[in-house]
């Protein structure tokens, strides 16, 4: 310890404010005063107001009114104490009362702010220190003289509740980011990730003769074509349907074949959980007696059941999740019949795009 400061010690020891007396504070030019101007020493022997301090909470200023008291303080003039604070960080500061003024200097400790070890602000005092770590730094060191960076993304990784990103957590010192995958948007809450619709935002490279439909976490570009078979003809009636042309008389092998196909597109995440509805099938009018619904056919049929929710209405149900990236298809077929004849049969053919990612 210096001569000066052991000086500034003892007139410290002698210095005695009473009930009344007031001392102000002021920071140094390019620092911003964090609390009260005037602290007014109370009856209770106690301070009024909180601690004041310049630009950052690192350190603690301590002014005790009492019979012998302590004053704590960093100002701009002489230096007569030592303070130490990484980047900088902790300003100078002055006080004064309606009987003494006196006032320290602070001197600063400068550090890498990229590094994730810093030195620790301390400030040392008759005969004892206080060491502070910056925000997302812990002590550490044999005598407190270390921050070393706290490591958010190991703290709360991925798999447990509370986790801080819902893809990839980066650190860095003292905070950390998070990352989105390819085909994602970070959230405003800085955590969560967003799809982005290229298709909406014409961001995809579709031709004209194709169809784009969203994913999660990309697109796919989907050609819609009539099947072509030796027992029917079929002509498409809109962008995701095809009809049947009209059967020769007698023709059982084209009557058996659908009337209608339609096609739908589904995209979904991965691991959803089941059972779920994906998908309703209905019929717009009935002219026989029965309706049936049921599997026709489709890649990935373990996946998938139908039921009967209404009197016109069959349901695709997802019975088993899915763990993507995967591309599944099924084929719902609604059977019209009378007296046990089939009058029609219609297919739904619905594709399912599943997302390599939970969200």
């Amino acid at each position: 310890m210096t001569n000066a400061v052991q000086k500034l010690n003892r007139t410290f020891r002698r210095l005695v404010f009473a009930m009344g007396h007031e001392v102000h504070f002021l920071c140094k030019p390019g620092y911003e005063l964090i609390g009260p101007r005037t602290r007014v020493c109370l009856e209770s022997l106690k301070w009024s107001g909180q601690q004041p301090m310049c630009r950052s909470e690192i350190g603690t200023l301590s002014f005790l009114c009492s019979h012998g008291v302590s004053l704590g303080l960093n100002s701009t003039a002489n230096s007569l104490a030592s303070f130490s604070s990484a980047a900088s960080s902790f300003a100078a500061l002055s006080a004064s009362s309606t009987t003494t003024s006196s006032s320290l200097a602070s001197s600063p400790t400068p550090s890498s702010p990229s590094s994730s070890v810093r030195p620790s602000n301390c400030t040392h005092f008759l005969g004892s220190t206080h060491c502070t770590c910056d925000v997302g730094f812990t002590i550490s060191g044999r005598d407190n003289n270390i921050c070393t960076d706290i490591d958010e993304c190991h703290l709360f990784p991925l798999a447990q509740p509370g986790r801080l990103c819902i893809h990839q957590c980066v650190n860095t010192p003292g905070s950390f980011h998070c990352v989105c995958p390819p085909g994602y948007s970070l959230s405003r809450d800085g955590r969560s990730c967003t799809d982005i619709d290229e298709c909406e935002n014409l961001s995809h490279n579709c031709t004209a003769d194709r169809l784009c439909v969203n994913t999660f976490g990309g697109f796919k570009c989907v050609t819609v074509k009539c099947p072509k078979t030796k027992n029917a003809t079929y002509i498409k009636t809109s962008p995701m349907r095809c009809e049947r042309n009209p059967c020769m008389f007698g023709d059982k092998a084209c009557t058996q074949a659908p009337n209608s196909i339609s096609f739908h597109f589904l995209a979904v995440v991965s691991n959803m959980s089941a059972p779920r509805v994906l998908f309703r099938v209905s019929a717009a009018r009935v002219l026989g007696d029965t309706l049936r619904f049921g599997l026709a056919g489709g890649r990935g049929r373990g996946h998938f059941s139908v039921q009967r929710s209404g009197r016109q209405t069959g349901t695709l149900l997802l019975v088993t999740s899915i763990n993507g990236p995967a591309t599944l298809e099924a084929e719902v077929e609604m059977s019209e019949l009378e007296n046990n004849t089939l009058l029609g049969r219609y297919l739904t053919k619905v594709t399912l795009f599943v997302s390599p990612y939970m969200f």
